[in-house]
């Protein structure tokens, strides 16, 4: 124990050396609890991390998934081996204290269905789950039990964990300033850094390994879509530098200088992927749901992603091959 709570110790020193922050009590590294719940309860928390794991492959979810990605492809697993209990940007850990919590993106206060479910439409580039299936009630039941013995605070500004909301705020605050003023010149050494940090793992083509480390951008060989649409945290400029720098290289989180991820996410985004549409990642016509949102049209591109920040994606990438 003494050498966990040491361990924990010097990755929150890590944290503060590296970003200039202290880091509060609730946004220290946290473990998974050590054991699974008794009975019925248990069996869906361990039923919620193997989808958590293993989506596209999932029987409950693999019709649901539209790309080669995971839940774990963003929310990294930690030293635990367990899903989303990463110390970077997309912990599971306190997620579930969070909710309720309000939604900018869909102005409504959404559970902790809603959040999970509404990923399958971006990050996974799918099809929504329905509320209160077997599928949705088991990944809500384990990351709810990676919250244990944590404290309640429902987040009235964003939908996410206490021990991202504050630093994922700030950081895409500051690098949404830096991507206004990107250029050409930013997205050629976006390649150079890419290229040597990061196409060992993901691919010089964005295709990833498969089993090891997840696709980010293109087509495979059938026309499916490897990685996430354009409707994904990931795909803005600002957001996707923040998760970078948090994140990456594996293992090395906040090792990147701001400029450096600002540039590498400039060049991953401006590649060819799947367009976004609300409508489509809906229910099917043959099932029944709810959707809690007041936004129920909502579409994005490559061209509309870099425009949210006044950039001509063919200007920044010197060419016109973003259809």
């Amino acid at each position: 124990m003494k050498m966990k709570t040491l361990g924990l110790s010097l990755v929150a020193a890590t944290l503060v050396s590296l970003t200039g922050t202290a880091l509060s009590a609730s946004e220290a590294p946290r473990l998974a609890p050590k054991t699974y719940p008794a009975g019925e309860v248990g069996k869906m928390v361990k039923l919620g991390e193997d989808i958590l794991a293993h989506t596209d492959t999932n029987p409950l979810t693999k019709d649901m998934v539209g790309d080669n990605l995971q839940c774990t492809s963003c929310h990294l697993k930690g030293t635990d081996g367990k899903p989303g209990t990463g110390t970077g940007i997309g912990t599971f850990i306190g997620t579930a204290t969070s909710f309720p919590a309000y939604s900018k993106r869909e102005k409504t206060v959404q559970s902790l269905q809603d959040r999970i479910n509404n990923c399958f439409m971006r990050s996974m580039n799918g099809e929504r789950p329905i509320i209160d299936t077997k599928a949705s009630v088991a990944m809500a039941t384990y990351i709810t039990w990676l919250s244990t013995g944590m404290p309640m605070k429902m987040d009235t500004k964003r939908p996410c964990s206490p021990l991202n909301s504050n630093r994922w705020a700030k950081n895409a605050k500051k690098f949404a300033k830096i991507q206004r003023k990107a250029t050409h010149a930013n997205y050629v050494s976006g390649q150079k850094l890419y290229e040597a940090k990061c196409s060992s793992c993901h691919g010089i083509d964005g295709a990833g390994v498969a089993g090891a480390f997840p696709p980010l951008w293109g087509q495979d060989k059938n026309g499916r879509w490897r990685a996430y649409n354009t409707g994904a945290g990931l795909s803005k400029l600002n957001k996707g530098a923040a998760w970078v720098q948090s994140n990456m290289p594996l293992g090395q989180g906040y090792t990147l200088k701001d400029q450096d991820a600002a540039d590498i996410m400039l060049y991953v985004d401006a590649q060819p992927r799947a367009d976004f549409d609300l409508q489509k990642g809906l229910f099917p016509k043959d099932k029944m749901g709810y959707y809690n949102s007041k936004v129920l049209h909502e579409t994005h591109n490559v061209h509309s992603n870099f425009k949210q920040f006044g950039l001509d994606v063919d200007v920044i990438r010197g060419d016109k091959k973003i259809k």
